[in-house]
């Protein structure tokens, strides 16, 4: 995997103190569509993780020393930055993460809007009291130098959700990509760089040996992550030592319930019919789809009909609704999945075959929409994190048990119930044991609204401001009045 700075495929530096850094050893990144090598990245040693820590020191004390305003006015510049550059972005990040152009797009323009719509919150002081004889006050000050570890689904826009809140807060911040997908993030930041005092904000690139080394620094006060359960698990065993704080983003359990009263037109209009399947490169990865008994051929025939018509292949090309998945290690945890469906004899709505893919990256990882009809609840394709176009459906009758069955997970991030009774679909909703419940709608954010998981599913919450007092120690002063009077 490693090699050599001769190569001539292009070459991303890390971003530190402001400039751009190089190490003795390098790694490459492929399209995940075509398999071809796209560039070569460096891996960060740790005499260089110390010298990024160093940077980020050095500009901590200024920059947490302006006002909320002047670094909200600086994250408006970063969105004026990565909107002028968007059309280069959205190919770069179509070509080493593998979604189609249009969800690339939608990412970096995601990314824009997080800066402007994050550069406007605030974290005012408290007063509990202000009396002739004391005055309390509560701040929210800055942690110092931070780390945010980015996953390969959406390596622009959860790098913009750590990045925002840790500058507007007054922190500086390191932030490592995934080492499959870290051209777009490293460019991003470099070119970041123009409306930033060196050290504010440092891209590193490395493997997996990058990440105990930052996660164990004793200089970093806080770590973002959003990935897996395992990893997190590790990270928050790591942190333990030195109690850094975390924000830990974690699973993937996604739930669709349809009800008895969803018609086709409620299916239509709200895009219900499988358009979110393209959404399975995502944290909120459809996993389950539990239908009503009484409609579930109904749904299903739906579904199929609409998925045989989606376009899977290259996201370079317009036509693609669905790319290939991002890396060999998930192509091969969805061929387990599939032989696990085939070996149990489940039946199968649309597909049946797998495709063959080999590491040596000859050809693309493409993976049709497979739909499994009504498989055993303790198989694989249920159970399991499937982070791929292969979706279960499930019949339900009675709705105490949907509820009880949707909930026997360890996860907890998001949820989605669809039904024209309102009521019944927001009963189920405040039933469902996760963090993010969207009734008659699905993957919907925004910057100022928190989310975070339930369960094993995370730790703390991203975005708003209960995101952005994440970034921050509470401090509270409390000045006794009286005695400074007597004294004077």
């Amino acid at each position: 995997m490693y090699s050599s700075r001769t190569s001539l495929a292009p070459t991303y530096g890390h971003i530190i103190n402001g400039q751009e850094t190089f190490s003795e050893k390098t790694t490459s990144v492929f399209n995940p569509a075509t398999g071809l090598r796209l560039a070569d990245v460096p891996v960060l040693s740790s005499s260089q993780l110390d010298e990024a820590v160093d940077a980020a020191e050095r500009a901590f004390p200024m920059w947490a020393s302006k006002t909320y305003e002047q670094r909200g006015s600086v994250l408006l510049e970063m969105a004026i930055i990565i909107e002028s550059r968007v059309n280069q972005y959205k190919e770069l990040l179509t070509s080493e993460q593998g979604k189609p152009h249009r969800e690339a797009l939608s990412e970096i323009m995601g990314a824009v809007h997080w800066f402007r719509e994050a550069a406007c919150l605030r974290l005012p002081e408290i007063i509990h009291e202000d009396s002739p004889r004391r005055k309390v006050i509560t701040h929210h000050v800055p942690l110092g130098v931070t780390a945010a570890i980015i996953p390969w689904n959406y390596p622009i826009l959860l790098a913009v959700w750590k990045i925002a809140p840790a500058l507007l807060a007054g922190n500086t911040i390191l932030v490592k990509p995934s080492p499959w997908t870290p051209l777009t993030t490293l460019s991003i930041i470099a070119d970041l760089q123009r409306a930033l005092p060196p050290g504010v904000l440092s891209g590193i690139n490395g493997d997996e040996e990058l990440g105990p080394l930052i996660t164990a620094h004793p200089r970093i006060k806080k770590i973002a992550f959003t990935g897996s359960i395992q990893t997190g698990k590790l990270i928050m065993h790591s942190t333990s030592h030195d109690l850094k704080r975390i924000t830990l983003e974690l699973g993937k359990m996604f739930l669709r319930k349809i009800f008895t009263e969803v018609d086709e037109e409620l299916l239509y209009k709200t895009g219900a019919y499988f358009g979110e399947l393209s959404l399975t490169t995502a944290n909120f990865a459809l996993l389950r789809i539990y239908i009503h008994n009484s409609i579930y051929e109904f749904v299903r025939d739906a579904l199929v009909a609409y998925a045989r018509a989606v376009v899977v292949g290259d996201g370079a090309q317009e036509s693609t609704q669905i790319g290939p998945v991002q890396n060999y290690e998930l192509f091969k945890k969805l061929r387990d999945i599939f032989e696990d469906t085939k070996a149990r004899k489940c039946k199968f709505a649309l597909g049946g075959e797998f495709p063959t893919a080999t590491s040596d990256r000859t050809c693309g990882l493409f993976v049709p929409i497979t739909i499994v009809d009504n498989p055993p609840e303790d198989s694989r394709v249920v159970q399991d994190e499937q982070f791929g176009p292969i979706v279960p459906l499930l019949r339900w009758e009675d709705e105490a048990d949907v509820v009880r069955r949707a909930n026997a997970t360890h996860y907890g991030l998001g949820a989605s119930v669809w039904g024209n009774d309102l009521v019944q679909a927001t009963r189920i909703a405040s039933q469902i044991e996760s963090g993010n419940v969207w009734v008659n709608e699905i993957h919907k954010f925004g910057p100022t609204i928190p989310g975070g998981g339930h369960k094993q599913s995370g730790i703390g919450v991203e975005n708003g401001i209960a995101g952005l007092k994440e970034w921050t120690n509470y401090q509270t002063i409390s000045i006794n009045r009286v005695e400074v009077a007597a004294i004077e």
